[in-house]
């Protein structure tokens, strides 16, 4: 009967070790994911910090196409150009959403109006563009091509890169 009461109690210790090295497993994988989400939340906070953009330049409408520029005058590169948002608004319709619309001519230069559809816009030239080709380094300039509705004339532009940080300009229409 010892015998039993023995095996009993190492297996008891036994149990309690694996649960103890359980809880403690899942206490150090959950504290290891925290401080990675931390770590992303903050490399994000930086890229905003460091993200600022202007519009000049504008031109247009002229035979349904809008014609401006974007700067990049912070200190984080933008190249998520499918996720760069583009409203315009216009007295008629309101705010309008355009679409990134891939322009993938090598040379970089500007589609035909007959290759972009109604609310899209595309990137047509860069300047200063020396070290990531095709992205908004900073002092890069990159000029942006709207295909506008029928008939539509904005009275401002907003642009919104994917890190949430804008720019807004009103458009003096004649």
């Amino acid at each position: 009967m010892a015998v039993a009461e023995i095996i009993g109690s190492a297996v008891g210790v036994l149990l309690l070790v694996v649960v103890a090295y359980l809880l403690v497993g899942g206490t150090l994988s959950t504290a290891e994911t925290v401080v990675a989400a931390q770590k992303d939340i903050t490399l994000l906070q930086e890229a905003r910090l460091g993200t600022k953009i202007d519009i000049s330049d504008i031109s247009g409408p002229v035979g349904g196409l809008m014609n401006f520029t974007v700067s990049n005058n912070g200190t984080t590169s933008i190249n998520d150009m499918q996720h760069m948002d583009v409203i315009l608004f216009d007295q008629t319709n309101g705010y309008r959403y355009y679409y990134y619309a891939k322009n993938d001519s090598y040379p970089l230069e500007s589609l035909d109006p007959k290759d972009l559809f109604e609310y899209e816009w595309t990137d047509t030239t860069y300047t200063n563009d020396y070290i990531h080709y095709r992205q908004l380094d900073p002092g890069v300039t990159m000029k942006v091509e709207v295909k506008l509705p029928t008939d539509t004339k904005p009275v401002s532009i907003q642009v919104i890169t994917s890190n949430g940080i804008s720019a807004y300009k009103n458009v003096n229409v004649p």
